[in-house]
């Protein structure tokens, strides 16, 4: 689904200290599965995330999906990837302060509202928010509430790609253990894609991506190094 070549990302390139956010970074990712980014920060896991949504734009080399290179598709066709194809699970999560958690999950829906609240709710539920919490307002959930919250709107429109930067940073374990087993589930047939600092709960990855100084250091597939 995603082939990367060359791919860079330079910060100050005009001054004469640049800063390599990406060096040179040749991967593959499959089209589905549990993919883990790791690295220390600073080490471009995040700007990679950014450039593979479209979010920013690489300095050089490119980006393919399903073929077609990112860099050169219009900005229209990339909010339709971000809006149809591509799901956002930020290390904050952006809700809406006089939105209920219900409305925030759909704020995004492209299917009819009551379908979307319905599914809104299910998904809600599944990552362990509880019934009397769904009209509750960002200011009276917890912060992983809030997230779980982030979590289900990400996953509201089924996009083929979910990009998590650090979705369990603000849940215990057991409730991180939670969230990963459902982006395990979604990943079945979708590819997701976490940047985490917690080595543990991406055990049972698929696919690590190991990050250091902007560049790629390691590769393993199914916890065997490739």
């Amino acid at each position: 689904m995603f082939t990367l070549k060359d791919a860079t990302m330079i910060y100050d390139i005009d001054k004469a200290e640049k800063v390599y956010a990406m060096k040179s970074m040749n991967v593959t990712f499959p089209d589905r599965g549990l993919v883990g980014i790791i690295g220390p920060s600073g080490s471009g896991k995040s700007t990679l995330m950014y450039t593979m949504s479209t979010l920013k734009r690489l300095t050089s080399g490119e980006i393919l999906y399903n073929g077609k290179s990112l860099s050169s598709i219009s900005d229209s066709d990339k909010q339709h990837l971000r809006r149809n194809e591509f799901g956002f699970v930020f290390q904050r999560h952006y809700l809406i302060n006089y939105m209920t958690a219900i409305e925030n999950a759909t704020l995004a829906a492209t299917i009819p509202m009551n379908e979307a609240r319905a599914k809104a709710e299910k998904l809600l539920m599944e990552i362990g928010l509880k019934k009397n919490e769904l009209n509750h307002k960002p200011t009276k959930l917890s912060g992983g509430q809030r997230q779980r919250v982030a979590i289900a709107r990400a996953m509201m429109n089924n996009p083929r790609v979910l990009f998590a930067d650090e979705p369990t940073a603000s849940l215990d374990h057991e409730n991180a253990y939670l969230i990963m087993d459902r982006l395990k589930e979604y990943a079945k047939d979708r590819l997701v894609l976490v940047i985490t600092h917690d080595t543990s709960i991406i055990k049972d990855a698929d696919m690590i991506v190991k990050i250091w100084d902007g560049s790629i250091s390691e590769v393993e597939m199914k916890g065997e190094p490739s």
